[in-house]
């Protein structure tokens, strides 16, 4: 069985069932949990985000670090622990994994880390808000996302409606085009830019339904080549922001968060909590309605490549 391992992971029983049966499982993130948003609306939406997926016809497998192992799945009361301590869990990438797991630590993960431990368990379909990239001001900084590099190593197809909008859009995008991961436009021509609907970015494919997507993830994995393929799908209408607004709000948080000598991975939760107040509530009722949103694709898309690896089978 899954389940169990002596190599630091715990795969929750409907998750293990779903691998073991080869029926669609989703990776969603956690530390949209500890670090992303409120409580108790963080709660609340990972739960909702659960039950869309499950509504969607797959097994949603939030994954996080508890007490030093990777959990792969989670129950409710976990759900909890994270949302109530918030920022005091460590927000935990690629380089923070073997020091957590050694100390026995609790850690929620980002999109790079989530992705890394999905892949180790053969999760090919993940779910998030929006991925990290290249922050403003790279010349400077150097500030550049894990999430960028755990694309380019891992055979998966990552949700997410774009490059969150705080960050260098257009330089993401280079970067993600030198590292050989392709940006899907789910029924879109242009990369959504998080909380609004479209830039003036084109995406390098556009697909109009979830088989499409499973297409090219099974032959991707076919030929053996590595690195994920990142599916953008815009927020809803009725949730989107107008982007002069946006861009209004960012400038103004960008502004503040320069002026308290924020750097780092406190960056972007305190752009986020920053836009969110000055927006009063709409970017975060934004932020909700994609990343529910974006579950609902990946649990389509899961779907659909159950099925295409089920037919390449027989």
């Amino acid at each position: 069985m899954r389940g169990e391992s002596p190599h630091q992971h715990d795969i929750h029983p409907d998750v293990c069932d779903a691998l073991d049966n080869h029926q669609p499982v989703v990776a969603l993130e956690s530390t949209i949990i500890s670090h992303g948003m409120p409580y108790p609306r963080n709660v609340e939406t990972a739960m909702q985000v659960e039950e869309t997926v499950r509504a969607n016809g797959a097994t949603p497998a939030t994954i996080a670090i508890l007490n030093g192992r990777l959990k792969i799945g989670l129950a409710e009361s976990e759900l909890e622990y994270l949302g109530r301590t918030g920022t005091e869990v460590t927000k935990t990438s690629r380089r923070d994994i073997p020091f957590i797991v050694s100390q026995e630590r609790d850690g929620a993960t980002t999109v790079a880390a989530t992705i890394l431990i999905a892949g180790m368990v053969g999760i090919r379909v993940m779910a998030t808000g929006g991925i990290g990239g290249v922050h403003r001001g790279v010349e400077a900084t150097m500030d550049i996302s894990a999430d960028l590099d755990e694309l380019a190593r891992n055979t998966m197809a990552v949700v997410c409606a774009g490059i969150k909008s705080v960050l260098d859009v257009g330089r993401t995008l280079e970067y993600l085009e030198t590292v050989g991961v392709p940006v899907v436009g789910f029924k879109t021509d242009t990369v959504p830019a998080f909380y609004a609907r479209d830039s003036e970015f084109p995406v390098d494919y556009r697909v109009d339904d979830a088989s499409a997507v499973a297409a090219a993830l099974q032959a991707k994995a076919s030929l053996g080549i590595d690195g994920a393929i990142l599916v953008t799908n815009p927020v809803p209408k009725e949730h989107a922001l107008e982007s002069s607004e946006i861009n209004r709000l960012i400038d103004e948080a960008l502004s503040a968060m320069n002026e308290r000598g924020i750097t780092g991975k406190d960056t972007t939760p305190y752009l986020l909590a920053r836009i969110a107040e000055q927006s009063g509530g709409k970017s975060l009722d934004a932020n909700i309605a994609l990343v529910v949103n974006n579950a609902r694709v990946a649990s389509e898309i899961a779907s659909a490549y159950c099925a295409a690896s089920e037919h390449s089978r027989d």
